[in-house]
């Protein structure tokens, strides 16, 4: 399945990068290289920036994947993503996964034609990964960089190095029991950030624009400040789910602190803890609580 992306992206006449690569084009010398071994099947979903997917993108990506696991000819799918969101459409798609065979994102941080493009490489490790029965069972995974990372967990951590993407979770993340797929368009979950002196003004304005759930991207193990700590409170009383994250690289939010804004306090009144999720896959995994209904906590 190819959706645009760096990986499909040339340059215009000003230098600026835009996908215009087929999907045809893209595949056609890794498959020349897996040609009397591997049938590969080449389906040409979006040509986007992946900083342009929505919801609706995402549920074409989530839907024509589970499509193509229905034939039992498949022993797998690969996903060429934009790097910018690669991390939010794999957790949505591992959130809904059944299946034992495995699905594959990858990409690349150089474009199409680049000397150096990182892309073909990519590719051709993701179709051996998507391909190997040993990689069945545990859910949707990104190989980026040499690097085969459990969507759960995994966040971009280099603008432009060739190891793109790494994890806060363990090893071998617990998956949280599949949900049945309904599709995410039209849910509205927003992250607000939780810096020194906040005010509650963002979170007024996402009640006031019929937000469905509250991201907070906080400081340190989870907390905020007082300000906004009163208004997510508030929130929470008015049936809004909130889950705190954190901008902090490495570790697990913990509610340990007291005060107005204070993990423990949010807690105490109903905020979820992200725990090693960050604010992007924290937003994917609120939207698709709200959206098939069950209880955001049990994603997490």
């Amino acid at each position: 399945m190819t959706t645009g992306g760096t990986i499909s992206c040339t340059a215009d006449d000003n230098g600026a990068l835009i996908p215009t690569v087929s999907g045809e084009e893209l595949i056609a010398p890794i498959a020349e290289r897996f040609a009397g071994n591997l049938d590969i099947e080449v389906r040409e979903l979006h040509r986007l920036d992946s900083s342009s997917m929505t919801f609706a993108d995402v549920d074409v990506v989530t839907e024509a994947a589970f499509a193509a696991l229905e034939d039992p000819e498949v022993v797998g799918v690969v996903v060429t993503h934009g790097t910018d969101s690669m991390e939010e459409t794999a957790i949505a798609v591992d959130t809904f996964h059944t299946d034992e065979r495995p699905i594959v994102f990858t990409g690349a941080q150089k474009p199409h034609g680049h000397s150096e493009s990182d892309g073909p490489t990519n590719l051709f490790e993701a179709v051996m990964i998507a391909s190997d029965t040993s990689a069945r069972g545990i859910g949707v995974l990104v190989v980026f960089g040499h690097a085969v990372i459990p969507a759960r967990g995994c966040v971009k951590w280099h603008t432009s190095d060739d190891l793109a993407f790494a994890t806060n979770g363990p090893e071998e993340p617990l998956r949280a029991d599949p949900v049945k797929y309904h599709p995410l368009a039209g849910t509205r979950v927003d992250i607000i950030p939780g810096y020194p002196g906040a005010p509650r003004t963002f979170v007024d304005a996402a009640i006031a624009a019929g937000t469905q759930g509250i991201v907070v991207e906080g400081m340190g193990s989870g907390n905020v400040g007082t300000e906004l700590g009163a208004a997510l409170g508030e929130a929470i009383e008015k049936g809004i789910p909130v889950v705190m994250s954190t901008r902090v690289p490495r570790g697990e939010v913990a509610g340990v602190y007291g005060g107005a804004g204070g993990g423990a306090t949010l807690a105490s009144k109903g905020v979820i803890g992200s725990t090693y999720f960050r604010s992007g896959q924290a937003r994917v995994l609120l939207a698709i609580a709200v959206s098939t209904g069950v209880h955001p906590a049990t994603l997490f």
